[in-house]
C-alpha cells in the first residue's frame, strides 16, 4: 500500500472517529485528557483541543516518518505500525470519555 495512501487513511479514520465523539460529547466545554491510576482526571482540555490532538500529533508523525522511510523496504509497514497504534490510542480515549458521558 501507498506510504501516502496509509497516512491519508489513518487521518481520514482519526478525524472521523473525532467527529463522532463530538457529536456525542457537544454538552462537554472540556474533556479529560490524562487519569491518574485512581480513575481521577489529572488534567483536561477544551473539547476541541481535546479532540483534535491526536489527528494533529498522527499527521505531523506519520508525514514525518514517511518522509524519514522514503525508499525504505520496510516504510509501508512501519507506517502502518505507527498509523495503527494512533487509531487504538484514539479508539482507547475517546472510549473512556464516552463512557462517562451522560446518555
Amino acid at each position: 500500500m501507498s506510504n501516502i495512501l496509509i497516512v491519508l487513511t489513518c487521518l481520514a479514520v482519526l478525524v472521523g472517529m473525532s467527529l463522532f465523539a463530538n457529536g456525542r460529547l457537544r454538552d462537554r466545554a472540556r474533556l479529560p485528557m490524562q487519569w491518574s491510576l485512581s480513575g481521577t482526571v489529572n488534567w483536561s482540555a477544551p473539547r476541541p483541543l481535546a479532540l483534535a490532538l491526536t489527528p494533529l500529533l498522527a499527521a505531523v508523525s506519520l508525514a514525518g516518518l514517511a518522509v524519514l522511510l522514503r525508499g525504505s523496504t520496510d516504510a509501508s509497514s512501519a507506517l502502518m505500525v505507527v498509523a495503527l497504534t494512533f487509531v487504538a490510542v484514539h479508539l482507547l480515549h475517546l472510549a473512556l470519555l464516552l463512557r462517562r458521558a451522560p446518555r
